[in-house]
Protein backbone atom coordinates (compact mmCIF):
# COMPACT_ATOMS: atom_id res chain seq x y z
CA UNK A 1 0.00 0.00 0.00
CA UNK A 2 0.96 3.63 -0.63
CA UNK A 3 2.72 5.17 2.05
CA UNK A 4 0.36 8.41 2.76
CA UNK A 5 2.92 11.65 2.93
CA UNK A 6 4.40 13.80 5.84
CA UNK A 7 6.17 16.57 6.86
CA UNK A 8 8.21 17.66 9.73
CA UNK A 9 9.22 21.30 10.60
CA UNK A 10 11.37 21.18 13.76
CA UNK A 11 14.19 23.12 15.03
CA UNK A 12 14.89 24.49 17.92
CA UNK A 13 13.03 27.21 19.86
CA UNK A 14 13.08 30.64 18.31
CA UNK A 15 14.52 29.44 15.12
CA UNK A 16 11.81 30.81 12.94
CA UNK A 17 9.60 27.52 12.13
CA UNK A 18 6.36 29.12 12.27
CA UNK A 19 6.55 31.70 9.45
CA UNK A 20 8.45 29.17 7.18
CA UNK A 21 5.66 26.84 8.10
CA UNK A 22 3.09 28.83 6.93
CA UNK A 23 4.43 29.78 3.79
CA UNK A 24 5.23 26.20 3.39
CA UNK A 25 1.17 24.93 4.01
CA UNK A 26 0.24 27.45 1.81
CA UNK A 27 2.70 26.48 -1.01
CA UNK A 28 1.64 22.70 -0.94
CA UNK A 29 -2.21 22.84 0.24
CA UNK A 30 -0.71 21.53 3.98
CA UNK A 31 -2.27 21.74 7.58
CA UNK A 32 -0.18 22.14 10.35
CA UNK A 33 -0.26 19.58 13.55
CA UNK A 34 1.50 20.98 16.35
CA UNK A 35 4.17 19.00 17.90
CA UNK A 36 4.51 21.47 20.89
CA UNK A 37 3.83 20.59 24.40
CA UNK A 38 2.61 24.22 25.67
CA UNK A 39 0.72 25.89 22.68
CA UNK A 40 -1.83 22.81 23.33
CA UNK A 41 -3.40 24.61 26.46
CA UNK A 42 -6.09 27.13 26.56
CA UNK A 43 -5.03 30.60 28.10
CA UNK A 44 -1.30 29.86 27.86
CA UNK A 45 -0.38 32.25 24.96
CA UNK A 46 2.06 34.77 25.90
CA UNK A 47 5.05 32.31 27.49
CA UNK A 48 4.29 29.47 24.90
CA UNK A 49 4.56 32.28 22.10
CA UNK A 50 1.31 30.91 20.59
CA UNK A 51 0.60 31.41 17.14
CA UNK A 52 -1.70 34.36 17.07
CA UNK A 53 -5.34 33.48 14.85
CA UNK A 54 -4.04 36.29 12.12
CA UNK A 55 -0.45 34.74 12.14
CA UNK A 56 -2.24 31.60 10.52
CA UNK A 57 -3.20 32.86 7.17
CA UNK A 58 -6.28 30.70 7.03
CA UNK A 59 -4.00 27.63 7.52
CA UNK A 60 -6.05 25.31 9.60
CA UNK A 61 -3.91 24.34 12.61
CA UNK A 62 -4.38 21.29 14.77
CA UNK A 63 -3.42 20.65 18.91
CA UNK A 64 -3.67 24.43 19.41
CA UNK A 65 -5.84 25.95 22.11
CA UNK A 66 -7.69 22.42 22.98
CA UNK A 67 -6.98 21.32 26.14
CA UNK A 68 -7.12 23.21 29.76
CA UNK A 69 -4.70 23.64 31.37
CA UNK A 70 -5.49 21.61 34.11
CA UNK A 71 -5.12 18.05 31.94
CA UNK A 72 -2.06 16.35 31.29
CA UNK A 73 -0.58 16.09 28.09
CA UNK A 74 2.19 13.55 27.33
CA UNK A 75 3.50 11.85 24.51
CA UNK A 76 1.14 8.95 24.54
CA UNK A 77 -1.95 11.72 24.82
CA UNK A 78 -0.23 13.87 21.62
CA UNK A 79 0.70 10.91 19.26
CA UNK A 80 -3.09 9.63 19.67
CA UNK A 81 -4.48 13.35 18.98
CA UNK A 82 -2.38 13.72 16.37
CA UNK A 83 -3.42 10.35 14.36
CA UNK A 84 -7.00 11.82 14.77
CA UNK A 85 -5.96 15.04 12.90
CA UNK A 86 -3.79 13.25 10.31
CA UNK A 87 -7.07 11.05 9.16
CA UNK A 88 -8.80 14.05 8.87
CA UNK A 89 -6.58 16.11 6.90
CA UNK A 90 -5.61 13.18 4.62
CA UNK A 91 -9.70 13.23 4.32
CA UNK A 92 -9.65 16.54 2.75
CA UNK A 93 -6.98 15.34 0.72
CA UNK A 94 -4.55 18.03 2.29
CA UNK A 95 -0.96 17.55 3.36
CA UNK A 96 -0.06 17.21 7.15
CA UNK A 97 3.21 19.61 8.19
CA UNK A 98 4.03 18.85 11.88
CA UNK A 99 5.62 21.96 13.20
CA UNK A 100 7.16 22.25 16.71
CA UNK A 101 10.33 21.65 18.77
CA UNK A 102 9.47 18.37 20.75
CA UNK A 103 11.30 16.10 19.62
CA UNK A 104 10.11 13.29 21.20
CA UNK A 105 6.62 13.71 20.19
CA UNK A 106 8.03 14.07 16.44
CA UNK A 107 9.87 10.95 17.02
CA UNK A 108 6.76 8.99 18.31
CA UNK A 109 4.28 10.04 15.63
CA UNK A 110 6.94 9.61 12.92
CA UNK A 111 8.18 5.80 13.59
CA UNK A 112 4.23 4.88 15.09
CA UNK A 113 6.11 4.27 18.35
CA UNK A 114 4.30 1.44 20.76
CA UNK A 115 3.71 2.65 24.38
CA UNK A 116 1.19 0.49 25.17
CA UNK A 117 3.40 -1.84 27.61
CA UNK A 118 2.88 1.71 29.73
CA UNK A 119 -0.91 1.64 30.39
CA UNK A 120 -2.22 0.70 33.30
CA UNK A 121 -3.04 2.70 36.63
CA UNK A 122 -0.99 5.34 37.83
CA UNK A 123 -0.22 4.48 41.09
CA UNK A 124 2.91 4.44 40.34
CA UNK A 125 3.34 8.04 38.94
CA UNK A 126 1.71 9.56 41.79
CA UNK A 127 4.42 7.49 43.89
CA UNK A 128 7.09 8.89 42.11
CA UNK A 129 5.82 12.54 41.64
CA UNK A 130 5.50 12.78 45.34
CA UNK A 131 9.04 11.57 45.88
CA UNK A 132 9.85 14.57 43.33
CA UNK A 133 8.04 16.98 45.72
CA UNK A 134 9.17 16.07 49.04
CA UNK A 135 12.87 14.66 48.02
CA UNK A 136 13.53 17.01 44.76
CA UNK A 137 14.28 16.55 41.21
CA UNK A 138 17.60 15.98 41.32
CA UNK A 139 17.17 13.02 43.87
CA UNK A 140 14.05 11.36 41.31
CA UNK A 141 17.23 11.93 38.50
CA UNK A 142 19.61 9.95 40.20
CA UNK A 143 16.35 7.12 40.42
CA UNK A 144 16.38 6.92 36.53
CA UNK A 145 20.10 7.27 36.40
CA UNK A 146 20.33 3.87 38.42
CA UNK A 147 18.17 1.75 36.22
CA UNK A 148 18.43 3.47 32.85
CA UNK A 149 21.85 5.68 32.45
CA UNK A 150 21.48 6.35 29.08
CA UNK A 151 17.70 8.26 29.27
CA UNK A 152 19.28 9.52 32.33
CA UNK A 153 21.86 11.66 29.92
CA UNK A 154 19.46 12.47 27.57
CA UNK A 155 16.72 13.59 29.70
CA UNK A 156 17.21 16.76 31.99
CA UNK A 157 16.80 16.29 35.63
CA UNK A 158 14.10 19.23 35.28
CA UNK A 159 11.84 17.90 33.18
CA UNK A 160 10.01 15.69 35.73
CA UNK A 161 7.34 14.92 33.16
CA UNK A 162 9.38 12.65 30.87
CA UNK A 163 11.99 11.21 34.12
CA UNK A 164 8.62 10.06 35.97
CA UNK A 165 7.69 8.58 32.41
CA UNK A 166 10.72 6.61 32.30
CA UNK A 167 10.65 5.23 35.66
CA UNK A 168 7.27 3.97 35.67
CA UNK A 169 8.07 2.27 32.02
CA UNK A 170 11.02 0.63 33.84
CA UNK A 171 9.06 -0.48 36.92
CA UNK A 172 6.12 -1.61 34.42
CA UNK A 173 8.07 -3.72 31.75
CA UNK A 174 11.29 -4.04 33.93
CA UNK A 175 13.13 -2.73 30.08
CA UNK A 176 14.90 0.73 30.50
CA UNK A 177 12.69 2.97 28.23
CA UNK A 178 15.98 3.41 26.23
CA UNK A 179 16.02 0.38 25.10
CA UNK A 180 12.61 0.25 24.21
CA UNK A 181 12.68 3.19 22.08
CA UNK A 182 15.40 2.41 20.33
CA UNK A 183 14.04 -0.98 19.34
CA UNK A 184 10.45 1.30 17.65
CA UNK A 185 12.94 3.59 15.89
CA UNK A 186 14.15 0.65 14.25
CA UNK A 187 10.93 0.14 12.62
CA UNK A 188 10.56 1.78 9.29
CA UNK A 189 7.88 4.82 9.24
CA UNK A 190 4.52 3.99 7.89
CA UNK A 191 5.20 7.66 6.16
CA UNK A 192 6.67 8.91 2.89
CA UNK A 193 8.04 11.53 5.02
CA UNK A 194 10.77 14.78 5.01
CA UNK A 195 11.93 15.52 8.20
CA UNK A 196 13.63 19.61 7.94
CA UNK A 197 15.19 20.84 10.89
CA UNK A 198 15.83 24.51 10.54
CA UNK A 199 19.06 25.91 12.74
CA UNK A 200 20.88 29.34 12.79
CA UNK A 201 24.25 30.13 14.17
CA UNK A 202 24.35 29.60 18.00
CA UNK A 203 24.75 33.50 19.27
CA UNK A 204 21.83 34.87 16.79
CA UNK A 205 19.56 32.31 18.21
CA UNK A 206 20.56 33.06 21.75
CA UNK A 207 20.34 36.80 20.92
CA UNK A 208 16.51 36.11 19.36
CA UNK A 209 15.60 33.94 22.65
CA UNK A 210 16.69 37.02 24.83
CA UNK A 211 14.30 39.72 22.76
CA UNK A 212 11.71 36.67 22.45
CA UNK A 213 11.68 36.72 26.29
CA UNK A 214 11.38 40.97 26.59
CA UNK A 215 9.04 40.66 24.21
CA UNK A 216 7.11 38.48 26.19
CA UNK A 217 7.39 40.08 29.05
CA UNK A 218 6.41 43.24 27.34
CA UNK A 219 3.12 41.33 26.46
CA UNK A 220 2.07 40.60 29.50
CA UNK A 221 3.85 37.59 31.12
CA UNK A 222 3.75 38.25 34.49
CA UNK A 223 -0.41 39.27 34.04
CA UNK A 224 -0.55 35.73 32.37
CA UNK A 225 1.01 33.48 34.63
CA UNK A 226 -0.73 35.81 37.59
CA UNK A 227 -4.50 34.77 35.93
CA UNK A 228 -3.63 31.07 35.75
CA UNK A 229 -2.59 31.26 39.64
CA UNK A 230 -5.75 32.92 40.73
CA UNK A 231 -7.70 30.29 38.51
CA UNK A 232 -5.92 27.90 40.88
CA UNK A 233 -2.83 26.41 38.76
CA UNK A 234 0.44 25.08 41.03
CA UNK A 235 3.58 24.54 39.41
CA UNK A 236 3.10 20.70 40.47
CA UNK A 237 1.22 20.61 37.10
CA UNK A 238 2.26 19.79 33.88
CA UNK A 239 1.43 22.57 32.03
CA UNK A 240 3.00 24.88 34.83
CA UNK A 241 6.54 23.11 34.10
CA UNK A 242 6.33 24.84 31.09
CA UNK A 243 9.59 27.48 30.35
CA UNK A 244 8.28 31.06 31.51
CA UNK A 245 5.41 29.82 33.45
CA UNK A 246 7.21 27.95 36.98
CA UNK A 247 9.80 31.01 36.62
CA UNK A 248 7.08 33.31 36.88
CA UNK A 249 5.60 31.27 39.67
CA UNK A 250 8.26 31.54 41.81
CA UNK A 251 8.32 35.27 41.48
CA UNK A 252 4.63 35.67 41.93
CA UNK A 253 5.50 33.38 45.14
CA UNK A 254 8.23 35.49 46.36
CA UNK A 255 10.83 33.19 45.72
CA UNK A 256 12.76 35.28 43.79
CA UNK A 257 12.83 39.08 42.65
CA UNK A 258 11.10 39.78 38.82
CA UNK A 259 14.52 40.41 37.35
CA UNK A 260 15.91 36.47 38.43
CA UNK A 261 13.14 35.19 36.81
CA UNK A 262 13.74 37.06 33.24
CA UNK A 263 17.02 35.99 33.99
CA UNK A 264 16.28 32.33 34.80
CA UNK A 265 13.60 32.15 31.87
CA UNK A 266 16.52 33.19 29.24
CA UNK A 267 18.84 30.92 30.53
CA UNK A 268 16.91 27.99 30.69
CA UNK A 269 15.43 28.55 27.43
CA UNK A 270 18.97 28.81 25.77
CA UNK A 271 20.01 25.49 27.59
CA UNK A 272 16.38 24.09 26.23
CA UNK A 273 17.53 25.30 22.52
CA UNK A 274 20.84 23.66 22.92
CA UNK A 275 19.11 20.25 24.16
CA UNK A 276 17.23 20.63 20.97
CA UNK A 277 19.86 20.48 18.64
CA UNK A 278 21.66 17.83 20.46
CA UNK A 279 18.48 15.60 19.99
CA UNK A 280 18.20 16.30 16.51
CA UNK A 281 21.40 15.93 15.44
CA UNK A 282 21.04 12.42 16.47
CA UNK A 283 18.07 11.51 14.95
CA UNK A 284 18.43 9.74 11.32
CA UNK A 285 17.07 10.52 8.16
CA UNK A 286 16.84 14.41 8.73
CA UNK A 287 17.80 17.32 6.23
CA UNK A 288 19.25 20.69 7.64
CA UNK A 289 18.25 23.87 6.74
CA UNK A 290 20.85 26.44 7.79
CA UNK A 291 19.57 29.85 7.61
CA UNK A 292 22.63 31.64 7.52
CA UNK A 293 23.36 29.08 4.32
CA UNK A 294 20.60 30.32 2.82
CA UNK A 295 21.54 34.26 3.16
CA UNK A 296 17.96 34.48 5.68
CA UNK A 297 16.03 34.48 2.75
CA UNK A 298 12.51 32.33 3.41
CA UNK A 299 11.70 31.77 -0.48
CA UNK A 300 15.41 30.02 -0.71
CA UNK A 301 14.91 27.90 2.08
CA UNK A 302 11.46 26.72 0.60
CA UNK A 303 12.96 26.03 -2.54
CA UNK A 304 15.09 24.26 -0.78
CA UNK A 305 12.37 22.22 1.43
CA UNK A 306 10.43 21.86 -2.06
CA UNK A 307 13.26 20.45 -4.09
CA UNK A 308 14.11 17.60 -1.08
CA UNK A 309 10.21 16.70 -1.39
CA UNK A 310 10.20 16.03 -4.83
CA UNK A 311 10.14 12.16 -5.25
CA UNK A 312 8.97 11.56 -1.89
CA UNK A 313 6.24 13.48 -1.56
CA UNK A 314 3.45 14.39 -4.40
CA UNK A 315 1.99 17.47 -3.75
CA UNK A 316 -0.12 20.49 -5.90
CA UNK A 317 1.36 23.65 -6.27
CA UNK A 318 -0.83 26.23 -4.38
CA UNK A 319 1.28 29.47 -4.83
CA UNK A 320 -1.58 30.75 -6.52
CA UNK A 321 -2.94 32.05 -3.28
CA UNK A 322 -5.40 29.51 -2.04
CA UNK A 323 -6.22 28.53 1.94
CA UNK A 324 -7.14 25.86 3.16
Amino acid sequence: MKKKPLIVLTGPTAAGKTKLSIRLAKKIGGEIISADSMQVYKGMDIGSAKIKTEEMEGICHHLVDVLEPYEEFHVVRFQKMAKEALEKIYAKGHIPIVVGGTGFYIQALLYDIDFTENKGDDSCRQELLAFAREHGEEALHEKLRQVDPVSAREIHFRNVKRVVRALEFYRQSGIPISVHNERERAKTSPYAFCYFVLNDDREKLYERIDRRVDEMMEEGLEREVRSLKNRGFTKNMVSMQGLGYKEMLDYLDGECPLEEAVYRIKRDTRHFAKRQITWFKRERDVIWLDKGAHGYDEEKLLSTMLTYMEGVICYRDYSGGQNF
